[in-house]
């Protein structure tokens, strides 16, 4: 949703390492069959991988692999709730907490 001009400067996608952690960054996931697999093999060596677009929320371990999409706290869509993600870095380790909000 975001202006031509900015989209065009963005990544498409994007790893950041914090503490030895990489974590692999992506706005649009693709379709929900397969997902998943598909953002592990987009971002491989990264211990998590946040994704957006779908304003669902989900903290589900996947080969090993965090998949995290933070949901939304001002758009639910289709989420049963307002949601946001926490994602510490803990002894060379993510450790993600999904926080549920209320309006």
């Amino acid at each position: 949703m975001d202006e031509p001009g900015l989209r065009e400067t963005l990544p498409r996608r994007h790893v950041v390492e914090l503490d030895g952690v990489r974590i692999g960054m992506t706005h649009i996931p693709g379709p929900r069959a397969g997902r998943e697999a598909r953002l592990v093999g987009w971002f491989p060596d990264c211990e998590a991988i946040a994704y957006g677009h779908t304003h669902v929320p989900q903290l589900e371990r996947y080969e090993g692999v965090w998949i995290l999409n933070p949901g939304s706290p001002t758009e639910r869509r289709r989420a049963p709730t307002h949601s946001m993600l926490e994602l510490e870095i803990i002894g060379g380790a993510a450790e993600p907490t999904l926080i549920t909000l209320h309006p």
